[in-house]
């Protein structure tokens, strides 16, 4: 294994350990929410704050989910046109990929930008969700997760990057 290829394992790690996060949390809702259906109407006693788990961490799975998406080439998009130009004109269809890759990790860091101010902000002021004396939940916890997420994502797309010019040199 070359000292090269050490960076980009630990990434790919941290990526499925992210997915295998995010899966869990699929699982948890799943139990909470069958729980408070059964408890509701079963027992007339729902859970207290399922809805306020749920907004949390449905957006924590996708940010932890998405960087593998990425890296197995399972990132929603229509791929009718790349695909007809990697036949036609696969320089040009080469091109647009790594242009992809460049404006995706660009919007990724502008949000990994615009979001540690308000992962910072959540945990100095002990923000949270939920009524006082009934349920509440901090939010930091699923705003670090956002951030997890979209860093590995940021990653993924520099760890594409590079690959597609190594690809490149090598033609």
């Amino acid at each position: 294994m070359s000292v090269a290829s050490l960076p980009l394992r630990a990434l790919n790690i941290a990526t499925q350990g992210a997915n295998i996060l995010g899966t869990l949390l699929i699982v948890g809702l799943v139990v909470i929410i069958c729980t408070d259906v059964l408890g509701r109407n079963l027992f007339d006693a729902p859970l207290s704050g399922v809805p306020e788990m749920i907004s949390l961490s449905i957006v924590a799975i996708v940010f932890l989910q998405v960087p593998q998406a990425l890296r197995a080439g399972r990132l929603t998009r229509s791929d009718g046109l790349i695909d007809s130009l990697h036949r036609s004109r696969p320089r040009l269809a080469s091109g647009m990929e790594l242009l992809f890759d460049v404006l995706g990790c660009l919007v990724v860091s502008a949000i990994i930008y615009a979001h540690w101010p308000i992962l910072i902000k959540s945990i100095t002021r002990n923000e949270f969700v939920g009524a006082v004396g009934n349920f509440t939940m901090p939010t930091w916890p699923a705003k670090l997760m956002i951030l997890i997420g979209a860093t590995l994502l940021a990653l993924q797309f520099i760890a594409r990057i590079i690959q597609r010019l190594k690809k490149g040199h090598t033609q």
